[in-house]
């Protein structure tokens, strides 16, 4: 895949963008993190976005900002999307743009999702447009031009996207049933609940409840669990000086040893190295 060679070839040496139609069928291997920031932009079409312990339909127009080593994934249960992506270091981003942003002093440290209105849209295509040209070109300017088109996109951005920040909810999705499951689980994920104890909860079978959960968000039900676990240990290990065993019973992992695993094969690190990169 493109962008997973450019991430590892290059690092985050320089802004990188690119634009992919993904079927209703694609699945992705499993939740991720980079290194970078990642924009994420809804050309046509929708998509489930699950990232950190909340769940959003994305429809044409939305932006999501995914802040480094933030777990997240994808998914496309009801139609085609056309996506694009770019990808950046805070570095990129001039101090006087970043003032421009709503809240500029924590906008960059969470994610965010803001709307861009329809009149604004073929503006917005056209700042990836000119990113993605300098994709192709690659001479000696590239690099700069394309930090110059970020910083330009934000700036429009700033200036006429709605921003939902602030939002109550944890789970920003229209089946109900999902949005129950997923709440009880971001409640109680530090007690050794199982995927029949949120079934339980919410009043549904377990297998009609994994069911559903795997249809409309791509992954299965334990796996969110887990997911869960593991963003609010991420978390407490960049928060705390608590030992790391401490923090895996804290967070619902009875066996340290598992919780490491875990950790290692969703973050790319161990929890003793992510806690040292901060």
């Amino acid at each position: 895949m493109k962008t997973e060679r450019y991430l590892d070839e290059r690092g985050t040496e320089c802004v990188h963008a690119e634009t992919m139609l993904r079927p209703q069928s694609f699945s992705m291997a499993g939740n991720h993190c980079h290194s970078c920031y990642e924009l994420y932009y809804v050309e046509s079409g929708e998509c489930c976005f699950l990232i950190e312990d909340k769940i959003h339909d994305l429809h044409a127009g939305d932006f999501i900002l995914v802040p480094p080593m933030v777990l997240h994934y994808t998914r496309y249960p009801s139609s085609a999307c056309r996506r694009t992506i770019v990808f950046f270091r805070l570095d990129d981003v001039s101090s006087e743009v970043r003032a421009q942003m709503p809240d500029p002093e924590h906008f960059f440290t969470e994610s965010q999702i803001f709307q861009v209105p329809a009149a604004y849209r073929e503006q917005i295509s056209g700042c990836f447009k000119q990113m993605i040209s300098e994709e192709k070109i690659n001479d000696a300017r590239s690099e700069l031009l394309r930090k110059f088109y970020l910083q330009g996109l934000l700036l429009v951005c700033s200036r006429v996207c709605l921003f939902l920040q602030g939002m109550p909810d944890r789970i920003h999705t229209t089946d109900q049933q999902i949005l129950e499951a997923a709440l009880y689980i971001s409640g109680q994920y530090m007690d050794m609940i199982t995927t029949q104890d949120v079934a339980r909860a919410v009043g549904f079978s377990p297998n009609y409840l994994s069911r559903k959960f795997r249809q409309m968000t791509g992954i299965g039900l334990h796996e969110y669990l887990v997911f869960i676990r593991l963003h609010h240990a991420a978390q407490e290990l960049l928060s705390t000086s608590d030992s790391i065993t401490t923090i895996a019973i804290r967070c619902g992992f009875s066996d340290s040893n598992y919780f490491k695993d875990s950790f290692k094969k969703k973050y790319g690190v161990t929890p003793r190295n992510y806690r040292k990169m901060t």
